[in-house]
């Protein structure tokens, strides 16, 4: 079950923007989330050839590796080097440039496996030609040919391997649901089906179509109707709805229709692509892409913080392996606990709404009876607080060690895991019960834009507070205003938080 499904379609409402958008600002701008993935491959290439070089070395002069590095130090002197610096700079430099040449830095998608793999071996080929032409050119008879094939060699296995397990590591995460994008098509028409059948054809793609909507004067053909989620007027609430990642104008619709969805697209964020020729004037400049074997045209590009979600995630990462190391003797006396105190598993295993309404299972230590959820519905009455949250102070389903790991929150350790498997971060808006999404309005939404987390804004400054409200309002303000700064002092007053033992 989804968020999206969850929810009433009463939700959405009319919404026109204004027109006022210059053309200049609907050409295409380099999407930073692909720029950093770039950026990373060309340094793992670079890695790539440092390591043939010192494996061609052991190969060639029947080093083991332990002897290669005490006695040859290579790397730390230049002079000792079995290829001139100069020579292994030309070798790597050109090697990226004929990748980039090749597209084989571009996104993943736009290329299949087999054509990466051919084009890597010809850059690597191409590339050890002209190394060869150069030692040539240049008379060098000190450098061992033998030596070179070796690095060519072990350079063109070494990238085919990585490009491989980038592959292989990104189709993963999009059968997970993580970092796929959703779309919404704009047009019903043949052309809007081609695409919708593209993307749902196609997983490595990493799109998920979410729906369409209709535009002026142009009828639904009977295989788009069951997808239709609205018309133009209602692309706001649709796009929150949804978690719109990514809008593709199918059909050809007046200029000034276009102009306001992406003027709503660059509030909301929301890429915007075209098939190309339908909006010229739009796009002078902008190069076509491909979505599987669709041509499209970038009309406007998301602004991501990309390098802050990254090094975001790093520190999530990072921090929770060494709480779990730290904290696994503790893990192991809570659990044993647990199973002493009453029966059933050790674990409570709730399938929560995570980023962009994907569901995921959240694990926290089990504090109450087996068939609390049972229970839930005579309790009712005594829920202390608003909206759409339930909470008892003195719940009578806990269990007597539960209450001890409740007033200090000892039951979300386990959540640590969540945050390793990149389902949850350390800090970020607390993950919903898919009953409280189906129950959200439109605005509540944006809680979902980011990773929940184990703690959050609400969670140190009013715990106890009933108010749904102000527990939408503190989530909302963490989402806009979030930096390192705020999650280092979240956490710090967490530990604060904890120690006091101010949990129910």
């Amino acid at each position: 079950m989804s968020a999206s499904e969850s929810v009433s379609e009463s939700i959405r409402a009319p919404y026109r923007a204004p027109l006022e958008f210059s053309v200049q600002a609907a050409r295409r701008r380099p999407p930073s989330q692909d720029a950093l993935n770039a950026w990373i491959r060309m340094a793992t290439d670079l890695l790539a050839v440092l390591l043939a070089l010192c494996l061609a070395s052991v190969f060639r002069f029947d080093l083991s590796p332990a002897e290669w590095v005490h006695a040859h130090p290579w790397l730390l002197t230049g002079p000792d080097l079995p290829i001139h610096p100069g020579y292994l700079l030309f070798f790597a430099a050109t090697l990226l440039f004929m990748n980039r040449r090749d597209g084989l830095y571009d996104t993943l998608q736009a290329k299949g496996s087999l054509h990466e793999q051919r084009k890597t071996v010809q850059a690597c080929f191409a590339t050890g030609l002209l190394l060869c032409g150069g030692l040539y050119v240049m008379h060098n008879t000190t450098i061992s040919r033998g030596f070179v094939a070796y690095v060519i060699v072990l350079t063109t296995i070494f990238l085919c391997v990585l490009r491989a397990l980038w592959r292989w590591s990104l189709y993963r995460k999009y059968e997970r649901g993580v970092d796929t994008r959703n779309v919404l098509i704009v047009g019903t028409s043949h052309m809007g089906n081609a695409v919708r059948r593209q993307i749902s054809g196609s997983a490595h793609l990493g799109r998920v179509f979410k729906g369409f909507l209709e535009t002026p004067d142009v009828s639904s053909t009977s295989e788009s109707q069951e997808f239709v989620l609205g018309d133009l007027k209602q692309l706001t609430p649709v796009a929150r709805q949804y978690f719109v990642d990514e809008i593709i104008i199918a059909e050809r619709c007046s200029t000034a229709a276009v102009i306001e969805v992406i003027e709503i697209a660059r509030r909301l964020d929301i890429e915007v692509l075209v098939m190309p020729g339908f909006y010229e004037e739009l796009t002078p400049e902008a190069p076509i892409e491909y979505l599987g074997n669709l041509p499209v045209v970038a009309l406007h590009r998301r602004n991501g913080k990309v390098i802050g979600n990254l090094m975001k995630r790093i520190a999530d990462f990072g921090l929770s392996l060494f709480l779990v190391a730290a904290l696994l003797p503790m893990l192991l006396i809570i659990a044993l606990l647990i199973k002493l105190d009453s029966p059933g598993p050790v674990f409570y295993i709730s399938h929560r709404i995570g980023k962009k309404g994907r569901v995921f299972p959240c694990y926290k230590f089990r504090t109450m009876v087996v068939n609390a959820e049972e229970l839930i519905h005579t309790l009712a009455s005594l829920n202390e607080r608003d909206g759409i949250l339930f909470k008892i102070t003195k719940d009578p389903r806990a269990t007597n060690i539960g209450r001890i790991l409740r007033k200090f929150s000892l039951d979300e350790l386990p959540q640590l895991f969540n945050v390793l498997g990149g389902d949850m971060s350390l800090v970020g808006p607390r993950p919903p019960l898919a009953r409280e999404v189906g129950q959200y309005e439109l605005e509540h939404f944006r809680r979902l834009e980011v990773l929940p987390g184990i703690t959050g804004l609400w969670q140190v400054r009013a715990r106890q507070d009933p108010s749904f409200t102000r527990y939408v309002a503190l989530d909302l303000a963490y989402v806009e205003n979030w930096s390192f700064w705020l999650d280092l002092k979240i956490l710090v007053k967490t530990a604060e938080v904890v120690l006091r033992g101010t949990g129910s």
